[in-house]
This record gives C-alpha cells, sequence and structure tokens, in this order.
C-alpha cells in the first residue's frame, strides 16, 4: 500500500483515484471496460 501512496502522491492523485486507476488499466488489459466514474447520489 506505501508503494500506491508514493506513486499517488507523485501523480497528484488521491490513493483511492490511483487504486481506482490501477484497476481500470488491470481491467482494459484484459479486455474489460468499466463505465466512467459514476456521480455520487445526492442525500433524500
Amino acid at each position: 500500500m506505501e508503494a500506491v501512496e508514493k506513486l499517488a502522491a507523485s501523480e497528484l492523485r488521491s490513493t483511492n483515484a490511483q487504486l481506482e486507476m490501477l484497476l481500470r488499466e488491470a481491467l482494459a488489459k484484459r479486455g474489460i471496460k468499466l463505465p466512467a466514474g459514476r456521480k455520487p447520489e445526492a442525500d433524500s
């Protein structure tokens, strides 16, 4: 996890955004495409 945190900091991303990017890249290499990120739902 420390390596992901360092990579995220070097690319000016949050750790969560870095993990999402890495997961999306890994899935894309396998031919699995995910829709773009969803907007958070508004609280009612």
